[in-house]
């Protein structure tokens, strides 16, 4: 009895062994007009073997890549696509970089920084004003997030200055939303549920209808 473990290992284990064979087997042909045909009888069974890949728009070149690999880089075809290098299967992929900038206060979070920073791209005027005080506003309501015991107006404004280095400032007959009315809409928001409510208590046993079991127990 032949064992996978006594088998040559597969290129690409995704296709099979008969697929790595058939090609080993192309590999042989002499007949460079058959063997031709045959790489491309090939690609198409490996594409009805995964339609997956037909979704991107490229599934021709990554079959044609893919068979060339599993040929192990022997096969001598005219393909539509050149084969891949061989060393493109060991290079390491570049490294990522990340940003260096530091996030001043963290419980504003970046998206704040980058608003903040856009704003003061922005000309003089009424549009401006609106965006930094929907900022001062959004700010407020994170403050809140990271510490619902005390927020301080005056400390917002300060932030706001420091994050825009001085650049963004709220004119004077600027109020802020206040703090209860902040704290009662994130109190409405409920979670999402699917579905109806199942009849569960906290412990997570199913609730019993006390009303009910009293009608059945009740002597005839």
């Amino acid at each position: 009895m032949e064992y996978n473990t006594t088998r040559e290992a597969m290129f690409i284990p995704e296709y099979g062994r008969n697929i790595q064979r058939m090609i080993q087997y192309i590999c042989t042909i002499e007949d460079r007009e058959k063997r031709n045909q045959a790489a491309k009888f090939i690609i198409n069974v490996m594409a009805q073997m995964h339609p997956g890949v037909k979704e991107s728009g490229d599934y021709k070149h990554k079959l044609w890549d893919h068979l060339f690999i599993i040929s192990d880089f022997k096969l001598d075809v005219d393909a539509a696509f050149p084969p891949p290098p061989p060393l493109s299967l060991s290079a390491k992929p570049e490294h990522l970089s990340y940003h260096d900038k530091e996030i001043e206060f963290k419980h504003y979070g970046k998206n704040i920084a980058l608003m903040i920073e856009k704003a003061t791209e922005y000309t003089e005027g009424a549009e401006k004003d609106a965006l930094v005080h929907a900022i001062a506003n959004h700010m407020k309501k994170s403050y809140l997030n990271w510490n619902r015991e005390s927020v301080n107006d005056e400390l917002i404004e300060k932030h706001l200055e420091i994050l825009s280095k001085d650049q963004l400032k709220l004119h004077q007959d600027f109020r802020f939303t206040h703090t209860n009315d902040i704290l009662a809409q994130n109190q409405k928001r409920k979670p999402f549920r699917q579905g109806p409510e199942r009849n569960f208590n906290k412990q997570g046993f199913p609730k019993q209808n006390f009303n009910s079991q009293r009608g059945r127990n009740k002597p005839q």
